[in-house]
């Protein structure tokens, strides 16, 4: 365990650093990024919050006595009324759901083809670019439907990308460097989002509460048994949100120069 007491650490890097039960005391973080940080159980009493841009789960946090989570909620879906549908409870529902993620994701593919291809594989704000995003979706699908609920040990297409902060697994392709063309992923994509829509076309009260099975390899997620509810309720989320992303960056894309 270090101690920094009156240390210059402006500019310093910490990536996979295990900074749990920190305490941080008259510091400035005045311009920092945090960027896949786990922050549960954080405490914070008497710090300046000014101009800051949060973004992520927002569960049980409370800011001079109010308990944010429930505003953030509403308001998100005060905005986007779509948003509730990605809670459902039954059959008909998941496939309500799923019908509107189709429809939005159509919509901003069209608005992705009316860009300089190029731009494309274009990071903002070191974000994934728009293709990158794309190819995190075919690994989500592959992860949570394909390897959890359809119990394929090694669902994995080597264009498939899992989020920066995973470890790397065995199996598991990460390849950063690639630069597939829209229309490549995009037919990758045709055919995860067939078989989410062949899985949620086919479910029935019994099956949505079920328990996938556990599978004995190495990979994500982990092998164990999950309930059918909770692997196509992360899939809804992972689409959702990062078509929120994918909007948000096709929006400032176009004012650059390939």
């Amino acid at each position: 365990m270090a101690d920094f007491m009156g240390e210059e650490l402006k500019g310093s890097r910490f990536e996979r650093v295990d900074l749990s039960g920190a305490r941080f005391r008259a510091s400035d973080l005045a311009g920092a990024q945090f960027r896949g940080v786990k922050m549960s159980g954080v405490v914070m009493r008497g710090v300046e919050l000014v101009n800051a841009d949060i973004s992520g789960e927002i569960v049980n946090v409370t800011i001079n006595g109010v308990d944010v989570g429930p505003l953030i909620d509403a308001e998100l879906d005060r905005r986007h009324p779509e948003r509730a549908t990605m809670r459902p409870t039954t059959p008909a529902g998941f496939r309500d759901a799923w019908d509107t993620i189709e429809r939005l994701w159509d919509g901003t593919v069209q608005r992705a083809r009316r860009l300089d291809p190029a731009l494309l594989h274009d990071s903002v704000d070191g974000e994934w670019s728009f293709v990158e995003t794309l190819r995190h979706l075919v690994f989500a699908t592959d992860a949570w439907v394909r390897r959890a609920i359809l119990g394929d040990p090694a669902p994995w297409d080597p264009l498939d990308l899992p989020w920066d902060e995973m470890p790397d697994i065995p199996g598991i392709p990460r390849d950063r460097t690639a630069r597939p063309s829209l229309d490549a992923v995009l037919e990758l994509r045709r055919d995860r989002m067939a078989t989410v829509r062949e899985v949620i076309g086919g479910l029935t009260e019994e099956s949505l509460d079920g328990q996938t099975e556990v599978i004995e390899t190495p990979g994500w997620p982990p092998s164990r048994s999950f309930s059918v509810r909770e692997c196509l309720l992360c899939i809804l989320g992972e689409e959702w949100e990062h078509r929120l992303y994918a909007e948000r960056d096709l929006a400032a894309l176009p004012a650059r120069t390939p």
